[in-house]
């Protein structure tokens, strides 16, 4: 059992008969009545975000979560397959639980969340940017817009499309970032 003196970012805690995260938390002592902690809370099974405030003292039952590195091997009709970097195990693991999986690539490294009383996976997190290569994208003509951040689609190596500015061309290597997909920057050599 921990209290909300124990709280911050990232610490996974049972709550509603559902595992959260806490995102953000904030200690507020108001001039008048007791103390409050307001936290935002994201559900690791269904990666919604709630509001919650907790009364100041508040015993909460902390989760035992742990971080395993894994290598996205393939995906098929079962699931997406991933290999543990140490053990060799394999793991097939659905769809829902991977944010952005059409950014993945065969051989990416990934961390697999797993609840540790159970060993149940809870969600796959991708490294902040991964580098793609551009398969395909219109060529962006010199003075074709009015304004400096003019953006075209472009499809990547994983099937994945998002926008880069106009001066991106085929066969070039990008930076993308997972968290927003969107253009990080042109990777060099």
């Amino acid at each position: 059992m921990a209290t909300t003196a124990d709280f911050r970012n990232g610490l996974c805690i049972e709550f509603n008969n559902d595992l959260y995260t806490i995102v953000q938390f904030q200690h507020v002592k108001p001039g008048k009545g007791p103390a409050f902690v307001r936290t935002k809370l994201k559900s690791l099974t269904t990666g919604r975000v709630i509001d919650n405030t907790f009364s100041s003292g508040h015993k909460v039952t902390v989760a035992r979560i742990e971080r395993r590195p894994y290598q996205f091997l393939y995906k098929d009709d079962m699931g997406y397959h991933f290999m543990h970097r140490e053990t060799f195990e394999q793991v097939s693991i659905e769809e829902g639980l991977i944010p952005n999986p059409d950014l993945m690539k065969e051989g990416q490294d990934v961390e697999i969340v797993f609840h540790a009383e159970t060993e149940t996976p809870l969600s796959v997190d991708l490294p902040p940017y991964v580098e793609l290569e551009v398969t395909y994208t219109e060529p962006g003509i010199k003075g074709d817009t009015s304004s400096t951040t003019a953006m075209k689609p472009a499809t990547l190596e994983t099937g994945a499309t998002i926008s880069v500015p106009l001066f991106i061309n085929q066969g070039e290597k990008i930076k993308v970032d997972t968290r927003t997909r969107s253009y990080g920057e042109r990777v060099k050599g």
